[in-house]
C-alpha cells in the first residue's frame, strides 16, 4: 500500500481526474444531444430503459478503457522507454513489486473510473430523461437493481481489458503500441446495433479481463529480466 500511495503522489493525478471530468461532460452531452434530436424528429433515440443503460455503458467503458491504457503508458511503458524507471530499480524494493503497485493503480483507477462514470452519467441522463421523456417506460427499483450488478460486473471486465495493452506496449517499449491497442480493442468490443453490443456479452469482457491479468502477471514475473 505504501508503493501505491508513492506511486500516486508522484503521477499526480489531477491530469487524470480532469480528463474523466471533461469526457464524462462530452459522453453526457452527446446522449442528451442524439436524444432531443430524435424526440425533435418525433422518434426515440432509445427503445429502453435497459437499451439506454446498455449504450452508455458502453460508451464509458470504450473511453475509459483508452484511459487506461494511458494510465499503463504514463506508470509503465515511459518510465521504460525514457530509463527513468532505472533510478527506481535501484530503491531496495523489489521490481516485481514496484511494478504490481503500478498496474494496480491503472487497474484499480480505471475500475472506479469506470464504476462511477457510469453511475453518475446515468443518474444525470436519467434525471432528464424524467423532464424530457426521451425514452418510453418507466424507471423501475427493479431494473436499477439489475443493471447496478451488471454495471460492477462490466467495469471489473473493462479494468481487465484495459491492462490488455501492456504486453504490445512492453514488446518495444512503445507508448503509442500500448494506447493504438486499446483503440483497437475498443473497437472490437464495441460495436453495437438497435439493443445489442458485444461488449454486452458477458464473457467477452472477462474473458479480455482474463487476458489483461495473465499478461499484466508475465510483465511483473519478467521485471527482473526486463532492462530499460
Amino acid at each position: 500500500m505504501n508503493l501505491i500511495r508513492i506511486e500516486l503522489r508522484k503521477m499526480k493525478v489531477g491530469w487524470y481526474v480532469r480528463g474523466v471530468l471533461i469526457a464524462n461532460l462530452i459522453i453526457m452531452g452527446f446522449l442528451w444531444l442524439i436524444s432531443y434530436s430524435e424526440k425533435a424528429e418525433g422518434g426515440v433515440s432509445f427503445q429502453s430503459m435497459e437499451e439506454a443503460f446498455l449504450i452508455i455503458g458502453t460508451f464509458v467503458r470504450a473511453v475509459f478503457i483508452v484511459f487506461g491504457a494511458v494510465l499503463i503508458a504514463k506508470l509503465v511503458i515511459s518510465e521504460y522507454k525514457n530509463k527513468t524507471i532505472l533510478v527506481m530499480f535501484t530503491y531496495p524494493i523489489s521490481r516485481k513489486k514496484l511494478l504490481t503497485a503500478k498496474l494496480m493503480i491503472a487497474g484499480g483507477l480505471t475500475f472506479i473510473t469506470i464504476l462511477l462514470s457510469n453511475i453518475l452519467i446515468a443518474a444525470g441522463f436519467f434525471w432528464l430523461n424524467s423532464i424530457y421523456h426521451f425514452i418510453p417506460g418507466e424507471l423501475t427499483s427493479e431494473i436499477i437493481s439489475q443493471q447496478a450488478i451488471k454495471m460492477a460486473v462490466f467495469a471489473f471486465g473493462a479494468a481487465g481489458t484495459s491492462l490488455v495493452p501492456i504486453f504490445f506496449g512492453m514488446r518495444k517499449h512503445s507508448v503509442p503500441a500500448t494506447i493504438i491497442s486499446s483503440v483497437v480493442i475498443v473497437m472490437l468490443i464495441s460495436s453495437t446495433s438497435p439493443g445489442f453490443s458485444i461488449s454486452s456479452v458477458v464473457y467477452i469482457p472477462l474473458s479480455l479481463a482474463a487476458f489483461g491479468l495473465v499478461f499484466s502477471y508475465m510483465a511483473i514475473r519478467n521485471a527482473d529480466k526486463q532492462d530499460a
